[in-house]
């Protein structure tokens, strides 16, 4: 079996998803699909001034690679990238962007939403909300929905 690309970056910097797409794409004949997930901050209602997120260099990385090849390892997969931000991030830009490509869109799909719902509950990624009216905000504590949307993948395969 040929090893399929797989980009894993964590960055300060935007990123470019139709640069994204295009490195997963070219030249490629055999995909029939490309499915692409873009977060972005929320303003929370114009209470938030900034969503500040730090990581653990290294391990973050690690993590979402880790995610990437059990996706690969389970949906026939063509590439895969997944780049989060970190830093200070302003409401309405970009936070993270999951590619999957495929054959055929239902793998592509899926392979998403399963890279997307790990790294959402596996990367360690912490986030600090920073209040529009000046005050610091707390922590970010982790969701239960975002662990029930995990866990609809079958327990701990990630």
């Amino acid at each position: 079996m040929t090893a399929i690309p797989i980009t894993i970056r964590v960055q300060a910097e935007p990123f470019d998803s139709e640069a994204e797409v295009a490195s997963l794409t070219a030249g490629r004949t055999d995909v029939g699909a490309v499915v692409t997930f873009q977060g972005l901050c929320r303003s929370e209602g114009g209470s938030l001034a900034a969503l500040e997120l730090e990581h653990y260099p290294g391990m973050a990385e690690a993590e979402i690679r880790r995610v990437a090849e059990a996706a690969a390892a389970r949906w026939p997969v063509l590439g895969l990238a997944a780049i989060h931000r970190h830093g200070k991030i302003a409401p309405g830009a970009p936070i993270v962007l999951v590619v999957a490509t495929s054959s055929h869109r239902q793998a592509a799909f899926e392979a998403a939403a399963f890279l997307m719902d790990f790294l959402k509950t596996r990367a360690p990624f912490w986030k600090k909300e920073h209040h529009a009216d000046g005050r610091e905000g707390g922590w970010v504590d982790a969701r239960e929905t975002d662990d029930a949307a995990a866990a609809r993948w079958g327990g701990n395969d990630a």
